[in-house]
């Protein structure tokens, strides 16, 4: 049966401290731990070597974990500076690359800011970036997800990430929940609903097959009026937002997305935890 996938953002701070130091230990450390996912993290830049990525990919296969990379933070497909812009798209080649040395199906890109341009013109921009990009990439095994982003001075809501997206079948949303509530200022997911709402959008817009298999990505937010602070753990009873409805909307709508917990030192935890409770519907 096809199912729902959870992993950690990289190593949490458990897996240090059961003694493991390196990456290639990962895989063996969820597979005993009941974890499935893991999204291997260059945000701050491809500096693994091929070869090392190809190791790596090799062992996670040994374990089944499913794989995906995020790409560099510094990625900006709305820059307004033009010759910075189109550096994304070296960068872009370069985690593509690494992703399929690795063996990973999907890569992770933030969508750029919107704080000194209209959002008409950001989106303008990033969707010529994309189009470069794809033109550049040609047919690949990778698809390249798109970020909803925390800020709202940043590109990236749920709409803007399904527009870009709708330009390609090569393209597809990461959608972030975390960041989707903290640009919000809260309260955006209280029940199974809230949430069906965001799949039910993107099977509208772009497929339903998209939806079923969304890539996403959950974490507590602390927020200000203006979003995204900080990432925190699920130890949080302030912020949000809650996984439990989730769990529960996908279940029990026979959803399979991947999510990737990015808690503060606790995502493999986390991840689990959030396994365990989308399980139970099943019991």
């Amino acid at each position: 049966m096809d199912r729902a996938l959870f992993g950690p953002a990289g190593n949490c701070d458990r897996f240090y401290a059961d003694g493991n130091k390196h990456s290639i230990e990962a895989f063996k450390w969820l597979y005993d731990n009941g974890i499935d996912a893991y999204e291997y993290q260059c945000g701050n830049g491809i500096r693994t070597k091929l070869e090392t990525f190809v190791k790596l990919g090799e062992e996670a296969r040994k374990f089944n974990i499913a794989l995906s990379l995020h790409a560099p933070y510094y990625i900006s497909l709305s820059g307004v500076e033009e010759d910075k812009r189109l550096k994304s798209l070296d960068y872009i080649k370069a985690s593509v690359d690494a992703a399929e040395a690795l063996g990973a199906d999907r890569v992770v890109i933030h969508t750029g800011s919107a704080a000194k341009i209209s959002r008409e013109e950001a989106l303008s921009l990033a969707k010529d970036t994309i189009l470069r990009t794809l033109d550049m990439l040609g047919e690949t095994g990778v698809t390249l997800c798109l970020e909803t982003m925390g800020k709202k001075n940043q590109l990236g809501t749920l709409e803007e990430v399904v527009k870009l997206c709708s330009v390609d079948k090569r393209l597809s949303p990461c959608v972030d929940f975390g960041h989707l509530n903290a640009r919000d200022v809260g309260g955006v997911f209280v029940t199974k609903d809230d949430y069906l709402r965001v799949f039910d959008f993107i099977g509208e817009k772009l497929g339903k097959d998209k939806a079923k298999h969304l890539h996403c990505h959950f974490s507590k937010i602390e927020y200000t009026n203006q979003g995204e602070k900080k990432h925190l753990t699920f130890e949080d009873n302030e912020f949000g937002p809650d996984f439990e409805p989730l769990c529960e909307a996908i279940a029990r709508e026979g959803l399979c997305p991947r999510i990737i917990c990015e808690s503060a030192g606790t995502q493999a935890d986390d991840a689990l935890a959030m396994k365990k409770s989308y399980l139970r519907y099943y019991s």
